[in-house]
């Protein structure tokens, strides 16, 4: 028979070889959390637009708008161990906007996408992977258009022949807020009891009415950019 010491140390060796099974067993979620989550948020649309047409006459195809990335947070709580409400927020993303199938720089565009979502948990709560979906509801205001020289000088060239004018072109462009559907997937790792990898991504509806104003006449166009957005970092669990 072992001696007491020897009992001892060998209940130590096995407390220590299970202490990351008992870790990995540890409650991932509990209702009443809230769970902070934050990383490199990518806006890449799916853009598609109506053709420009200034005066009466078709003057550009369309604008396109292109990715941007800025830090990305969103702020869970927990309902029930597997229902979750989410807030997602971000700096203002900043999209260069160009005219489709050309190489003019139609300007900038800043906007906010905050988005609400609720979110289910699929596994168990005390599992360390942690996938979820989710569907809400995004609101994408514009806070900020500028319109480049690049379109200003081309609109010149097109409108000024066609009208017999010598317009000197300074056009200004406006985006109307948009609401619409958000769907949300993606998943929390936990690395600790407290902190997490997290990765995730939405599909949003953002349909947009941009309206540019020149000295010959205003034009409104729909756009939709209904982009995907991805997100990459950590999660701590308060």
């Amino acid at each position: 028979m072992p001696s007491t010491t020897n009992r001892n140390l060998l209940a130590i060796v096995l407390s220590s070889s299970l202490l990351p099974f008992t870790l990995g067993n540890a409650v991932a979620y509990e209702k009443g959390d809230i769970i902070i989550r934050a990383g490199a948020a990518t806006v890449s649309p799916r853009d598609d637009s109506d053709p420009i047409n200034v005066a009466g006459i078709t003057t550009l195809k369309g604008a396109g708008v292109n990715s941007n990335t800025q830090l990305g947070l969103t702020i869970s709580y927990m309902a029930t161990p597997k229902i979750a409400l989410e807030l997602l927020l971000a700096t203002p993303f900043t999209h260069d906007v160009s005219v489709k199938d050309t190489d003019i720089m139609a300007g900038k565009a800043t906007q906010l996408p905050p988005t609400i979502t609720v979110m289910y948990h699929f596994a168990n709560p005390s599992a360390k992977f942690q996938p979820y979906l989710g569907a809400g509801i995004n609101y994408t205001v514009f806070i900020d258009e500028d319109v480049d020289s690049d379109l200003n000088r081309a609109l010149e060239g097109i409108i000024n022949p066609a009208l017999g004018t010598s317009l000197t072109m300074d056009a200004k462009l406006e985006l109307e807020s948009s609401i619409g559907l958000a769907l949300h997937a993606g998943f929390d790792y936990q690395i600790t009891d407290k902190w997490m990898v997290n990765a995730g991504l939405w599909m949003i509806d953002i349909d947009t009415e941009a309206t540019i104003k020149t000295q010959a006449a205003n034009v409104s166009f729909d756009v939709e950019i209904d982009p995907f957005v991805y997100m990459i970092g950590l999660a701590h669990k308060f």
